[in-house]
């Protein structure tokens, strides 16, 4: 099946780039050519190790990486990559954090004084005026862009091949769930973990595998996991927490809730995020 999220088509584009970047190293200072060629390996890697995926690097935004090798490019000949200049626009048109914005801004300004002795004064101060009505459209798209993958990535799922889903549907499900629960007589229980930030995705992971296909996860926060557990009878549910929580991490902390007697219209992600918190700390207090 053809990817409907145009990963082919992104990575050719990628490809592109990075010859076109090839071709325009002959003849250019080694201070250049140094940085083109740095340009044109990161153009490469990204394509080849480009996927599609709902998950956030947690690390340092991708964003900065273009930003600099960008600004390296035009400070290391600016009166040959002058032209440059104006790919800031397509910088700032990215989705990003307001600090790596930021931070594209200034490079945005610090670049067009670079070129400056290129230019007149009259030529510069237009460059100036188009390139700040460009920043400005530019930062716009991005902010739709922002709200349109975040509104996205909570109907979604988080991991495709995942029956991982964001906060945000459980508040949904629950009374669907609560309806049919009622009218077939089933007996569900919303299940909550508490793990630690690095063992959030390998933990979903796992409880995506042990969970029935019909059995949806979700990631609260950075730290907190919930399926709901459809079972025939409480002594079942509790048989089956067992065995979730003997498979997975020894330092779990769970918290159980029977579907029936949550109030859908007063339950937040906040709130279901905060119960098992609760829980360890009266585990400390039992303890002291």
């Amino acid at each position: 099946m053809q990817s409907k999220y145009k990963i082919r088509l992104l990575r050719a584009n990628l490809l592109a780039a990075a010859v076109a970047l090839a071709l325009w190293t002959p003849a250019t200072p080694p201070a250049a050519a140094f940085v083109l060629w740095l340009s044109v390996g990161w153009l490469l890697i990204t394509a080849l190790l480009l996927d599609f995926s709902h998950r956030r690097s947690p690390g340092l935004p991708w964003q900065v990486v273009p930003g600099v090798l960008l600004l390296g490019l035009i400070a290391a000949a600016p009166e040959r990559h002058g032209m440059l200049i104006w790919a800031w626009a397509a910088m700032l048109m990215l989705p990003q954090t307001s600090w790596v914005a930021a931070f594209n801004l200034s490079a945005a300004l610090v670049s067009s004084v670079m070129v400056a002795p290129q230019l007149n004064g009259p030529a510069f101060i237009l460059l100036l005026c188009c390139l700040m009505v460009l920043g400005l459209l530019a930062l716009s798209r991005a902010q739709q862009l922002i709200d349109m993958n975040g509104s996205i990535r909570q109907r979604l799922r988080l991991i495709p091949g995942l029956n991982l889903w964001a906060g945000e549907q459980l508040i949904r499900d629950i009374p669907r769930e609560q309806t049919r629960c009622e009218r077939e007589g089933v007996h569900a229980e919303v299940f909550i973990l508490h793990v630690k930030r690095h063992q959030l995705w390998p933990t979903a992971k796992k409880l995506c595998e042990l969970t029935y296909d019909f059995e949806n996860v979700y990631r609260l926060n950075s730290t907190t996991l919930v399926t709901l557990l459809l079972s025939r009878a409480p002594k079942e549910a509790a048989h089956r927490r067992s065995l979730l929580l003997a498979a997975l991490p020894e330092n779990v902390v769970s918290e159980h809730l029977e579907l029936i007697d949550i109030e859908p219209s007063t339950l937040t992600v906040f709130e279901i995020s905060k119960l098992p918190a609760k829980r360890v700390q009266e585990q400390e207090q039992e303890t002291t």
